[in-house]
């Protein structure tokens, strides 16, 4: 997600379900509808090729995304680290049995981690500990293993070891520093403790399934014990990485088939100020290091204030590098320009001959020794540098080789770089002239991609296009949010952009069923079917959008910011909604060629609420037809493949309908809007199918052009 308050709201706010059966094909064809619409496919004069990266994915750390989702350590502020040291920690029994307890920083394991727990017991007690809560619980399966990690160092007294519990929450009210409120699912017992700083490793098998279990941390014996970087990390991950990520989120990533994966964000990106903007290289090496950041989302709405939002960095740049390898999508990381969030701060870094601050810059201070806690425009150029070294770099480079040390000799192949998230004014213009200018002086190949800020139209819109395609800017960044119609009604928004030069990259969109920003948006049908009668008109236009993905991609069923979003989970279960699946079906169904389209009738695309495009993908010898009925009746439709050839017999539908345009997907009832396949004769160029009402039909037919 990119931006969010009232001003954005008002801006863009003013801008069968298969027939008894969905064996499809056979059911569909026993209707008796009216005539045929027919819909010509000029097999023979194919267009543009379809660019590979042309459906994929936005991250945006917002919901709950990374620590408590996709970045699967259950401990919360598991190093101390935040600005409120005790989040998430709570005393057992209000840590009554404890005589001091205080977090620290006198000879701290490192100065990049230099916060720990003290705990000193006067007596004996199985209560002497503190309890963390997790993410909104700790997601805890039966049978599976877990990491547990810590370290500890023992002082004055006779502390001989430290109990450790993992247990369910227990009954509802009990709050989280009772104790012995829940079962216990996994327990073991550290001892060996020294005087000086050591980490401890021990595997938890659980007894049992808890969604929101909690861990509890006790002295044995009485005396003092410092205790840091308590971590509990599942052993299933993706990949089976030591610090890798949460398997169902990825494998529903995985199985879209994404072109490039977009991220960090987002406003995420560019924080509420300059300090608490995102900082690559603070994300990057030892995750025990890497410093924790206030989410600039935790108090964005009033409606859904989350004070306990941070960034772990846990999930840091390497790790989307990474990510993106193993779903076989291009990476495209988004820096920062020397802006700070236009609807916060609006706080600038200095150009050179200027001076620095925004109309309300604060003198914010991100509570850690900073990199620079006062950036010029040459600080933030010279971040984009070296990360392009460090995806790309040799191993003789600087930040090549810290991306080897950290365990991935070859390079990334960085192709994209995004400058700045959705800026907009002079401002944003002043300083991307310049970067870009840098960026491209050191790697004239690489891609870059620029902001048309956070409205797709209005005068700044404009003067932002005019003045990017004037810099030759490869690919310039449009979103929009708006209600369901809007998306009807823009099918054609691109069928008049110029087809040479600047490429477009819709990456942010998304249908809102109440209201910008309302808490109440749905996930509904209506809003799927109709981004996927939009998405008719992007790939109609593959010569000029080259990029296009959904936003934003996740959002904690517990801990959500923001509605609506792509894929729900709460801390064991995840699904996709409508939305996913028509994502989907766009991006394990791009083909690789343009194949234009018309109707009979001469009739614009989406006129009848029947919306249509077309491709082909020469890998497979298919020709792919994409239609929408945005229509409460079955609708017939005759495809005539111009001059196709080496038609074959049968092909392939998947379709995604519902009568009920308000029915959602849940957690309960994941698949209530899901896609079905069957199988479709095929006598002759002209191909018969009757549509479902209000359905996204893909239909792959085997010819070659």
């Amino acid at each position: 997600m990119s931006t969010s308050l009232p001003t954005r709201f008002a801006q863009l706010a003013s801008g069968l379900a298969f027939c008894s059966t969905l064996g499809l094909a056979p059911a569909l064809a026993q209707s008796k509808p009216g005539a045929a619409t027919t819909l010509t496919v000029q097999v023979n004069k194919p267009g543009a090729p379809i660019a590979k990266t042309m459906y994929g994915l936005f991250f945006e750390d917002i919901n709950f995304a990374a620590d408590g989702g996709l970045y699967p350590e259950l401990v919360k502020n598991k190093s101390f680290e935040l600005d409120e040291h005790l989040l998430g920690w709570r005393g057992i029994r209000g840590a009554a049995a404890l005589s001091t307890y205080t977090v620290s920083s006198q000879q701290p394991i490192s100065n990049a981690n230099n916060h720990f727990l003290r705990m000193t017991a006067a007596t004996a007690s199985p209560d002497a500990g503190f309890i963390n809560e997790g993410f909104r619980g700790m997601g805890i399966k039966q049978g599976a293993d877990y990491t547990f990690s810590v370290y500890l160092r023992r002082g004055p007294g006779s502390v001989s070891g430290l109990n450790v519990t993992l247990e369910e929450e227990g009954q509802r009210g009990a709050g989280p520093e009772a104790a012995g409120s829940g079962n216990v699912l996994a327990q073991t017992r550290i001892t060996g403790l020294t005087g000086e700083w050591k980490k401890y490793s021990v595997v938890l098998k659980s007894t049992g399934t808890a969604p929101r279990a909690r861990l509890k941390l006790t002295m044995e014996g009485a005396g003092t014990l410092d205790v840091d970087v308590v971590s509990l990390f599942p052993k299933d991950t993706w990949n089976k990485r030591e610090n890798g990520l949460r398997t169902d989120l990825v494998q529903l990533l995985k199985d879209m088939n994404p072109g490039f994966l977009r991220f960090p964000g987002g406003c995420i990106v560019e924080g509420r100020n300059l300090t608490e903007r995102y900082q690559w290289k603070e994300t990057i090496g030892d995750v025990a290091s890497r410093v924790p950041l206030v989410n600039r989302w935790n108090m964005e709405f009033k409606h859904r204030s989350t004070p306990d939002y941070y960034q772990s960095f846990g999930l840091g740049f390497y790790e989307y590098f990474q990510l993106s390898e193993d779903i076989g999508a291009e990476p495209v990381p988004i820096l920062n320009v020397g802006m700070a969030c236009q609807f916060n701060s609006a706080e600038l870094a200095p150009v050179a001959g200027s001076t620095a601050g925004g109309p309300n810059a604060p003198a914010a201070s991100r509570g850690h020794n900073h990199a620079d806690d006062d950036p010029t425009l040459e600080t933030f150029i010279q971040d984009a540098l070296d990360l392009i070294e460090f995806a790309n770099g040799p191993a003789s480079s600087t930040w090549g080789a810290k991306r080897v040390a950290m365990g991935h000799p070859t390079p990334f192949n960085l192709k994209y770089i995004g400058i700045g998230n959705e800026q907009w004014g002079p401002q944003y213009l002043e300083r991307y002239e310049p970067f870009m200018k840098a960026v491209k002086a050191k790697y004239p190949t690489m891609n870059i991609v620029s902001s048309a800020g956070p409205s797709p139209d209005g005068e700044l819109f404009d003067a932002a296009s005019k003045r990017l395609r004037e810099l030759k800017a490869e690919v310039i960044d449009e979103h929009y949010y708006a209600k369901p119609e809007w998306f009807r009604q823009n099918v054609g928004r691109y069928d008049n952009y110029p087809t040479t030069g600047t490429k477009i990259f819709a990456g942010e969109y998304a249908a809102q069923s109440v209201a910008i920003g309302s808490p109440d948006n749905k996930n509904s049908w209506d809003c799927a079917i109709s981004e996927a009668a939009f998405m008719t008109g992007l790939e109609r236009n593959a010569d000029k959008v080259i990029m296009a993905s959904y936003a934003p991609l996740f959002a904690h069923v517990d801990a959500w910011q923001w509605t609506p979003d792509m894929i729900w989970f709460d801390n064991l279960r995840s699904y996709g909604t409508p939305n996913y699946y028509v994502q989907k079906m766009y991006s394990t169904n791009p083909g690789t060629t343009m194949l234009p389209m018309q109707r009979a009738d001469n009739a614009k695309n989406g006129q009848d609420n029947l919306f249509s495009s077309a491709v082909a993908d020469d890998k497979t010898g298919e020709i792919i037809v994409k239609l929408v009925n945005y229509s409460p009746e079955a609708r017939p439709v005759t495809i005539n493949l111009q001059g196709a050839k080496k038609l074959g017999k049968a092909g392939k539908a998947t379709v995604l309908a519902s009568n009920d345009l308000n029915a959602v997907n849940t957690l309960d009832q994941p698949l209530n809007v899901a896609p079905k396949d069957a199988s479709f004769k095929v006598s002759s160029a002209n191909v018969t199918y009757t549509l479902a009402p209000h359905s996204f039909t893909v239909l792959r037919i085997p010819g070659k052009r």
